[in-house]
């Protein structure tokens, strides 16, 4: 794994951002830890960051912007485009699956987050492997 990742976590739920930040900065000892509250202006939210992230944990259900159509923005912007970008959703079904997959997400991270799995899945996208955390 790098030496000291930068994360962003765009989520709107205030409990899952609450336990995503514990389990990233206490538990697994990242000091690189952005969080956005919801998907207003991302494109220009991310660009003010101080550097670009490593890995996007990235809510699927939120507005203005859903996070297939927040993909599709980092997928369209070149200083984005080969970020990693990592679903977390509640909606595990098969089909929904399979669209996080064809849509071109590196992965997929069911909620509600396992404080157990959670750094070993972390560990295995940042290594470059795509993860689909769904059980």
């Amino acid at each position: 794994m790098m030496p000291n990742p930068v994360l962003l976590y765009i989520e709107d739920d205030p409990l899952s951002r609450q336990v995503m930040h514990m389990l990233l900065t206490r538990g697994m000892g990242m000091t690189q830890v952005s969080i956005f509250e919801n998907s207003e202006s991302v494109i220009d939210k991310l660009v003010a960051l101080p550097q670009p992230p490593d890995l996007i944990l990235l809510d699927i259900h939120m507005k203005p912007y859903n996070g297939f159509e927040i993909l599709e923005m980092l997928r369209a912007d070149e200083r984005y485009h080969s970020a990693k970008v990592v679903a977390v959703t509640a909606s595990v079904m098969n089909e929904e699956v399979k669209l996080l997959q064809s849509a071109g997400f590196d992965g997929a991270l069911a909620k509600p987050i396992d404080p157990e799995a959670c750094p070993t899945f972390i560990r295995r996208i940042l290594n470059g492997q795509r993860v689909w955390q769904i059980t």
